[in-house]
């Protein structure tokens, strides 16, 4: 059976968002960000998303341009603190930012992808992050109840991908991509180089095409990817 080709152009990949759309956005700070799907939802406008990352990205970068064209309502998010657009916005009111302990947010994630309902931990008993979340006991001990994170769509960053969409990442690109491809409906990665089918080796593939629905080939590169040091 021959594997089928998942190629698109960015227009017709992000034009499968709709408005409101639950987004899970890869990257862990500005490696593996996805910044060429960002601002394709940019030019096409979805409205009312609520964004998950690691983390906001910088003033005038990745996610930050969702945030200042006013198309995310809300933002679950582990840390603002190299955003201050977002940190404004959210003392405003404009913004609901949901913060979560950075392993505790990798974890629903990929509990999300595993079929989880939920996980326990003890982080954050005691604190603000506790508030208004069931907790149980086992064994003398309390726990958070942590709820899986699932979304409606997912947009991936890869340095290579082949036709049916199988990815590799490049050193912390990989933090939160592989957890993020398992844990959507629909997930859209963007390639920096695009091999025909066979070309990635099986051995090197760090997300199987099984889990991803639209593979792009970046046309050009954005100024952000020079950020990066590799």
């Amino acid at each position: 059976m021959k594997l089928p080709d998942k190629s698109t152009s960015m227009a017709e990949a992000v034009s499968r968002i709709p408005d409101g759309a639950v987004i899970l956005v890869g990257g862990f700070g500005m490696p593996g960000t996805p910044f060429s799907l960002i601002h394709e939802i940019v030019r096409q406008g979805q409205k009312n998303l609520t964004l998950i990352k690691n983390d906001a990205n910088e003033t005038g970068m990745g996610v930050d341009h969702l945030v200042t064209s006013g198309q995310v309502k809300r933002l679950i998010t582990s840390h603002i603190g190299l955003n201050a657009n977002v940190i404004a916005k959210m003392n405003a009111g404009e913004i609901e930012v949901e913060f979560c302990a950075q392993g505790i947010l990798a974890e629903r994630i990929r509990a999300g992808g595993a079929g989880l309902g939920a996980i326990l931990t003890d982080v954050g008993l005691g604190t603000e992050l506790a508030e208004g979340k069931q907790q149980v006991e086992m064994d003398g001990q309390s726990y958070l109840v942590e709820r899986a994170i699932r979304a409606d769509v997912a947009l991936i960053r890869a340095d290579l991908g082949d036709l049916f969409g199988n990815l590799a990442y490049v050193a912390t690109a990989r933090n939160f991509n592989p957890a993020m491809a398992m844990a959507a409906d629909l997930v859209i990665a963007e390639a920096e180089t695009l091999l025909p089918l066979g070309g990635l080796p099986p051995d090197e593939a760090q997300t199987t095409g099984a889990f991803v629905d639209c593979v792009v080939a970046l046309p050009k590169i954005k100024k952000e990817y020079g950020v990066v040091r590799r």
